[in-house]
């Protein structure tokens, strides 16, 4: 087995998976036609359906072919209509939401990137990452690793792409209705970590470099670059600004003339091309023009076509393989779709099967999370995993802050509310009180901030964001 397939089955176990966008018209001059990419695609979703086990499921104990859900989005297909043998009891996407919902899911010892995977995944197979169950809210979960000491990264800062992940799970999972559930203040912490960490040589890498002089002289990694340009784009860093603009350098840098291949640490191989191209989808950059059209007239897109066995559909890790590889074929079909790190369902063809499941109410006496983040509106941004236990299908706003000055975790993102009981307009949070037009507000999944009173009703998967400003 290659170092590079040994690093990214360890990275990915504790990395995670993929982002959104749509590749737009490729034009004349791109190399690889409409008409071909449309066949990569159908064959490649041929192959991934093949490695559904007979019980429907992708994802198993470890790292597993769970990322095959943002490939499938990304290529058009929906995971409810992947069934074996037709069998739609077995569906993909049910199986893999049960899977989630268990207690014992994922470890004995989870880290951040398990969440950020499945949240990834999960989104891309119609899963409302927030109501998977009612105890399971996968952003909560995230939200549980925030480094308070540090913040903007979420996990051991030592291992950065848990706060890459963060950010292309958290900016990148929407809300149903498509719109963004966090606020503005937490994704600019996370873009203030990403931009830090960035490499003198324009690209990333999997450990932190931000304040070490000797990490942002080294070479940078072809996939966690097209990773962290894809994290900030999602997180609404437009492709003119010039980090993206010195990492899209670096990515050309590194193309090989005569093949269109990115020329990896650990040499060509479709796995790097495929984050590399799922970071510039993610961007909005078209890898088949322009900067990665070589002089040879080759693309990052025909190396991974050229990579693809067909009428098999799979894709082989290196260019002398003569077998394909899941995790290959999973990369390098995302990235041919168009995909950058997670994508919108498609409308299922199923009869009757919506495009989206999630749990709609809380359930009485049932243990649960929910996401909550407070900015004193002074720079002091606390991010926490609130556990409640609701007495009805829905709950409070009083009833959340009153549960997290006890049960947050990190610890101490809310030490008091007044009033403290009761109904009412919440008066100060943390000691800090209402001042004029200067109150407390709160915005629940990316709403318009408003007065926040005790009584506000919050529903089960709510991402609550409190703020102190006019």
């Amino acid at each position: 087995m290659s170092r590079h397939v040994k690093i990214r089955r360890a990275t990915l176990t504790t990395a995670a998976a993929l982002g959104a966008l749509v590749l737009t018209a490729l034009p004349a001059a791109a190399t690889s036609t409409p008409a071909q990419i449309a066949t990569s695609k159908t064959n490649g979703v041929t192959y991934l359906k093949s490695l559904q086990a007979a019980d429907g499921s992708y994802a198993g104990s470890g790292l597993s072919n769970e990322w095959a859900f943002s490939a499938f989005a990304s290529a058009g297909t929906a995971a409810v209509d992947v069934t074996p043998g037709g069998d739609a009891s077995k569906n993909a996407r049910t199986v893999y939401r049960n899977l989630l919902a268990t207690s014992a899911w994922p470890s004995a010892t989870p880290v951040v990137t398990d969440y950020e995977r499945a949240t990834l995944n999960g989104y891309a197979a119609g899963i409302d990452p927030a109501r998977v169950s009612a105890s399971r809210n996968l952003v909560a979960d995230i939200y549980s690793y925030w480094q308070t000491a540090e913040a903007g990264y979420f996990g051991p800062s030592a291992n950065f792409n848990g706060t890459v992940f963060a950010a292309l799970a958290l900016n990148g999972a929407k809300t149903q209705a498509g719109g963004q559930r966090i606020p503005q203040s937490l994704r600019d912490s996370m873009i203030a970590r990403l931009r830090a960490n960035q490499h003198n040589d324009g690209g990333w890498n999997y450990s932190k470099a931000e304040g070490n002089a000797t990490q942002l002289a080294a070479t940078s990694d072809i996939d966690m670059t097209g990773a962290a340009m894809a994290a900030l784009c999602v997180s609404g860093v437009p492709n003119t600004d010039t980090d993206i603009v010195q990492a899209k350098t670096f990515l050309k840098g590194k193309l090989v003339a005569g093949s269109g291949a990115f020329n990896s640490m650990f040499g060509v191989n479709t796995d790097s091309n495929g984050w590399a191209v799922s970071g510039l989808n993610a961007c909005g950059i078209n890898p088949q023009t322009g900067d990665f059209l070589t002089s040879m007239g080759k693309t990052p897109v025909d190396f991974l076509i050229a990579q693809q066995f067909n009428p098999g559909g799979g894709f082989k890790y290196l260019p002398s393989d003569t077998t394909p590889s899941a995790y290959a074929s999973v990369d390098g079909l995302r990235a041919v779709a168009g995909g950058g790190f997670t994508a919108t369902p498609p409308t299922p063809v199923t009869s009757g099967a919506p495009q989206w499941v999630g749990q709609s109410t809380f359930t009485s006496g049932t243990a649960t999370k929910l996401a909550l983040t407070v900015d004193d509106g002074a720079g002091g941004l606390k991010v926490c995993s609130v556990s409640l236990t609701p007495t009805g299908t829905t709950t409070t706003l009083g009833a959340v802050l009153d549960a997290a000055t006890s049960a947050a975790t990190p610890a101490g993102c809310v030490t008091g509310v007044t009033p403290s009981s009761g109904t009412g307009t919440i008066t100060t949070v943390n000691g800090k009180a209402n001042s004029g037009s200067n109150t407390w507000k709160v915005s629940v999944d990316g709403s318009s901030f408003a007065a926040a009173t005790r009584q506000q009703v919050i529903n089960v998967g709510d991402t609550i964001a409190v703020r102190w400003g006019a």
